[in-house]
C-alpha cells in the first residue's frame, strides 16, 4: 500500500464530490478511497521527481478528482447507476471539472486510463470516445496515470497496491505498447 503520507485535501474537493455523490454511498466511499491511495502514490512519485519541478498542489487536487466521472456510467459494482459505459469516466469527468471552472483538472480526467488512449487505439477498439488522443502530456499528468494504475475501484481489493510487474503484465494485453510505456515510468518515477 501507498505510504501512509497526510495529506491536506484542500475544502473544494470535497465541495466538488459532494455536488455529485452522496455522502456515504457506496461509489461515494469507494471514490473517495481510491482517490485518497492514488493521490498518497501520487504525492510518494512527485517527492522523488523534484528535479522535475512537479506542481504538487495540483497533483493533489487533480489525484483526488480524476474519477469524479464514474458517477455518470453504468457501474453497478462500484455504485454507480448512470447510463453510459464505464470507458466514459474520462469524458465525463473532464466535462464536469471544466463546468466547474477546472479544465487543467479535467485534462487529468480525460488523460488517466492506463498509459492514455491514443486516437488510433480509440478508433481501433470502437470506444464511445471523442476521436483525439487522450494521453499524458504533461509531468502531473502521467505521474497521476502513473499512479492510478496501482488501484482499482473493485471493492475486493480496493486496498491492494499492485506491483509494477502486474500493471506492466496487464496493460500489455491491450498491445506490448502499453506495458512498455509503463515500464519506462516506472523507471523514470523510481519504482523499478
Amino acid at each position: 500500500m501507498a505510504k501512509n503520507i497526510d495529506i491536506q485535501i484542500p475544502s473544494f474537493v470535497f465541495g466538488l464530490i459532494d455536488k455529485y455523490y452522496e455522502r456515504g454511498s457506496p461509489s461515494y466511499r469507494i471514490l473517495l478511497t481510491h482517490s485518497i491511495l492514488v493521490t498518497r502514490k501520487a504525492l510518494q512519485v512527485a517527492e522523488r521527481m523534484k528535479r522535475l519541478h512537479p506542481d504538487i498542489p495540483f497533483i493533489l487536487e487533480a489525484s483526488m478528482l480524476h474519477d469524479i466521472g464514474i458517477c455518470k456510467t453504468n457501474a453497478p459494482g462500484l455504485g454507480c447507476h448512470g447510463k453510459d459505459p464505464y470507458i466514459t469516466h474520462i469524458i465525463h469527468g473532464r466535462k464536469m471539472l471544466e463546468k466547474e471552472g477546472y479544465p487543467k483538472h479535467g485534462l487529468v480526467c480525460e488523460r488517466h486510463t492506463g498509459v492514455g488512449l491514443p486516437k488510433a487505439y480509440i478508433i481501433k477498439q470502437g470506444f464511445p470516445l471523442p476521436k483525439r488522443d487522450m494521453v499524458p502530456t504533461t509531468t502531473e499528468e502521467r505521474i497521476v496515470s502513473y499512479a492510478d494504475s496501482f488501484y482499482s475501484k473493485d471493492p475486493s481489493c480496493l486496498f491492494h497496491e499492485k506491483s509494477v510487474e502486474e500493471i506492466a503484465a496487464f496493460l500489455s494485453q491491450f498491445g506490448a505498447r502499453f506495458g512498455k510505456t509503463f515500464l519506462r515510468w516506472a523507471k523514470e518515477f523510481g519504482d523499478a
